[in-house]
């Protein structure tokens, strides 16, 4: 026997091992191959138009076209450096977070009022909870042309009824001062029946026994909502504000049909100003930096807020 042949072994053996595993990873393999190839479509959709888009606007965020026809130019951070400096840019932002607390906070109180009174479910209750949820499925450029009528200066539906009451009154979408409150009603109003849906989910994870046992205490309807209610609804609450902003950021529609902007940007919201930059102004590096200025914020907001809420569930 010569002095190599022990050391075979280990050698013989560490194969063996390697090509077991082997096996074991394509048996795996084999058995979830059906999965894969049912989510090959969808992972195609989403690699081509998602990450696909978001890998482009990093890119253009990077150069810069004069005209469409002109060459593009590498600029570095330029184009953020032009946002950030753009006037019209921190005007949308300011008019962006007005509107979106001045849309989340009654969406989000009227859903729980909603909810509130129409947590029991029998024939009534149920009725009411369709027609709330209604304007839901009205898609936003119908609803907007609807608003655009209610809003007509003098003949709409809503100066006939305050006509009666006032002797002067304002154009609602004309005024710089009025229009971004005038289009957060169309908003409310559709978004007060969806974020209902939530309230009502979470409503049924109070436990009702824990209810029984206030009610037996004495304690009152306001006393029940303030220490039972609203704590088992926290988590409810801050996954609807999550969703509240996202849609203020990303509802742009009826701004477009209804106002465009104006007047004097009064209702210029970032969605709009990015569509401006890049289809009027075909200033796509711009729109780009923009796009990824707002994607920022939100994806940090988003952040901030799933890490509260693992926080208050006692999370890492």
């Amino acid at each position: 026997m010569s002095l190599a042949e022990p050391a075979a072994l280990p050698v013989a053996t560490s194969a063996a091992a390697r090509l077991d595993v082997l096996k074991r990873l394509g048996t795996r393999f084999r058995a979830s191959l059906p999965a894969y190839l049912l989510l090959l479509p969808s992972l195609v959709f989403l690699a081509l138009f998602t990450y696909g888009a978001m890998g482009r606007v990093l890119v253009d965020a990077l150069y810069q076209r004069a005209t469409p026809k002109a060459p593009v130019r590498f600029v570095g951070l330029d184009n953020v450096a032009a946002v950030l400096a753009d006037p019209a840019f921190s005007g949308a932002v300011v008019n962006n977070l007005v509107y979106a607390v001045g849309t989340a906070v009654p969406s989000i109180g009227l859903a729980l009022l909603f909810a509130l009174a129409l947590s029991r479910t029998n024939a009534v209750s149920s009725a009411l909870r369709a027609a709330l949820f209604l304007p839901v499925l009205i898609p936003m450029v119908a609803a907007s042309a609807l608003f655009m009528f209610i809003f007509l200066p003098n003949v709409g539906l809503l100066d006939y009824y305050i006509g009666r009451l006032l002797p002067v009154l304002p154009n609602w979408l004309g005024d710089p001062d009025i229009a971004l409150y005038a289009i957060m009603v169309i908003t409310i109003w559709k978004n007060a029946g969806y974020y209902m849906l939530f309230f009502l989910a979470g409503l049924q994870a109070v436990p009702e026994d824990v209810m029984e046992a206030a009610h037996l205490d004495g304690a009152g309807p306001y006393m029940r909502l303030r220490h039972i209610i609203l704590p088992e609804l926290k988590p409810t609450f801050l996954f609807v504000t999550v969703i509240a902003t996202l849609n203020a950021v990303t509802q742009v529609d009826h701004v477009f049909v209804m106002t465009q902007g104006g007047p004097s940007n009064s209702t210029n919201l970032v969605l709009f100003y990015i569509y401006q930059q890049a289809v009027e102004h075909y200033d796509v590096g711009k729109a780009s930096a923009a796009t990824l200025l707002t994607l920022a914020a939100l994806m940090g907001l988003t952040a901030l807020s799933f890490r509260t809420m693992a926080n208050r569930e006692g999370g890492p």
